[in-house]
């Protein structure tokens, strides 16, 4: 992965959308999400209780805790995204298939 430049979102942004993270699990919307049982980025089948949200845009590089920018994600994913924003995340894929 090149490097890139960005500034952390403040921490007043972090808390925040955090807090907006933990209403929005709670919905029912979140919740019928998750009972599809499909992780967002391997495509691989899932217990509703494995699965996590994850911020597409992460909340740590500006994202906002709405329903455009959470998927569910299964724990494996979640660990090596990280705070990668999309393209990077597509990028990291990449070189791992071309390794292999």
């Amino acid at each position: 992965m090149s490097e890139s430049y960005y500034s952390p979102a403040s921490e007043e942004h972090i808390a925040r959308e955090r807090r907006k993270a933990r209403e929005l699990r709670q919905s029912d919307w979140w919740k019928n999400r998750l009972g599809e049982g499909v992780c967002h980025y391997c495509g691989q089948r899932f217990s509703p209780r494995e699965l996590t949200m994850d911020h597409i845009v992460p909340v740590v590089r500006g994202g906002r805790s709405v329903r455009s920018n959470v998927v569910p994600c299964c724990g494996a994913c979640n660990a090596s995204k990280q705070g990668m924003l999309p393209l990077e995340w597509e990028e990291h894929l990449r070189s791992l298939r071309s390794d292999g």
